[in-house]
């Protein structure tokens, strides 16, 4: 079954535990709007937590590594909420998709979370500019 969710004023933490647990489910989950996505915290502690995970791989190949595009880092955050080291949980990966607004237009209707948002926050969009 395919699942359309709009990540428009969603908190990263909340939206990647919902479409993990559908993934693991065995539906392929469509996250739409993922530039829109928030994180909560003022901007300046999520951009200097974001640029400690980016320096840990130092220059070596193996990582972490962390994308400048959000609806790649948005993928990324996600795939830390999956059971990585079992076969299932890589084969749900490889069900979630992420994209940006004007990527892809859905067929069906699509699911709109409900979730209050912090007092303070930054959308992913702003924190990718500033990686880049």
């Amino acid at each position: 079954m395919k699942i359309y969710v709009d990540a428009e004023g969603i908190q990263i933490g909340r939206l990647g535990s919902f479409v993990a647990k559908k993934a693991l489910e065995g539906d392929e989950v469509f996250v739409l709007n993922s530039e829109k996505s928030i994180i909560s915290g003022t901007k300046k502690n999520v951009l200097e937590e974001i640029i400690n995970w980016r320096k840990k791989g130092g220059k070596s190949l193996k990582g972490p590594k962390v994308s400048k595009y959000p609806h790649f880092l948005l993928k990324r955050m996600i795939r830390g909420m999956l059971p990585w080291d079992r076969e299932k949980g890589k084969k749900a990966y490889k069900r979630i998709k992420c994209f940006l607004s004007e990527q892809i237009i859905p067929e069906k209707e699509v699911i709109k979370l409900k979730i209050n948002k912090p007092l303070k926050f930054v959308e992913l969009n702003e924190i990718c500019k500033l990686l880049g």
